[in-house]
């Protein structure tokens, strides 16, 4: 790779990082995992950086990169297994406002979805990506990405509205 690409991949990767570690973060509910799907969709970027449409693919590729990354961990048999739980969040600080606590919320109800529909939802709404650059990335029609976010959508407010009823 010439210098002039490497600084360019560089510069990409270090814009990219954080926002690409936040969508894998939504789409598994583990930091760790996240941080590793985020550095394996760059390393597959990087991989391909010389063949990639930089003016239009690039921020598209690198998220079909994150989410065939976070599908691929979730089928490895050691990456089933849930690591933390409700009782290793007792140590962690209440927020006053209760933003937290919501956050949480909002992330325990998005693993309960089925990878897929967590995949539309987090790549249409937290990652703003229009239905077209959804369903490329997901490899699906736009007909499916429709679909797979109303149910996720309608599953969501079940679920949170069942947190709702429940908290004290």
């Amino acid at each position: 790779m010439k210098a002039s690409d490497e600084a360019e991949f560089t510069e990409f990767a270090a814009a990219m990082i954080r926002r690409l570690r936040r969508t894998a973060y939504l789409m598994c509910g583990d930091w760790h995992r996240a941080e590793d799907a985020a550095q394996d969709a760059l390393v597959k970027v990087y991989r391909r950086w010389n063949r990639i449409d930089r003016t239009h693919g690039l921020n598209s590729y690198a998220h079909q990169c994150l989410v065939t990354s976070v599908f691929d961990q979730s089928r490895k048999p050691w990456r089933r297994e849930r690591l933390v739980d409700a009782d290793d969040r007792a140590g962690v600080l209440a927020d006053p406002a209760g933003s937290i606590d919501d956050r949480m919320f909002v992330v325990e109800a998005l693993a309960a979805l089925p990878p897929s529909q967590r995949a539309c939802v987090v790549l249409r709404h937290y990652g703003d990506l229009s239905l077209e650059q959804t369903a490329a990335v997901l490899g699906i029609g736009v007909g499916g990405v429709k679909s797979q976010t109303s149910r996720a959508l309608t599953r969501l407010r079940e679920l949170l509205d069942q947190t709702e009823r429940s908290a004290p």
